[in-house]
């Protein structure tokens, strides 16, 4: 059975889908606030290689742009922000039509699931502080049936 990564085109796919979601989210004004202290130049590039790690791809995040805890500490110690995290998963749903990978019911439904789990869990699992986030995590794995690994860690939010 194909792969998700596969499924949505490889790493182009996913270049597709964080430019995408990029453009919708820095329209938006309420999840827009968080780049307000900007970010990376090449953050699509980026954004595409995690996510595709995160769902089968080649492990190319971690093994030359960075790691799990790194990227769960940028976005940590922001408090709670509910409505953003909605806001950026509707953004995301568009995104996936904007990038062609709607059309297909059950591809469109994982990258969804994926997505607003990621963004309800292990992004805002460490509300208080940066400095709460440990180290040595590693990308959580998706897969067509949800979390593969990397879930929350026995007793955490």
């Amino acid at each position: 059975m194909q792969g998700i990564y596969d499924a949505a085109g490889g790493f182009p796919g996913f270049l597709r889908l964080a430019v995408a979601w990029h453009e919708r989210v820095m329209a938006d004004e309420v999840v827009a606030h968080a780049f307000s202290h900007g970010y990376h130049p090449d953050h699509s590039q980026r954004l595409a290689a995690y996510w595709g790690e995160a769902l089968g791809g080649p492990a190319t995040y971690t093994q030359s742009l960075g790691s799990e805890s790194a990227v769960v500490a940028m976005h940590s110690g922001n408090g709670e922000h509910a409505e953003m995290d909605r806001r950026a998963i509707a953004c995301f749903d568009q995104a996936l039509a904007d990038a062609g990978l709607a059309d297909d019911p059950r591809l469109r439904r994982a990258l969804h699931d994926y997505f607003a789990w990621a963004t309800t869990t292990t992004m805002s699992r460490y509300p208080v502080s940066a400095a709460d986030v440990p180290d040595g995590l590693a990308i959580p794995r998706w897969s067509w049936d949800g979390v593969l690994d990397g879930g929350p860690p026995s007793g955490a939010a």
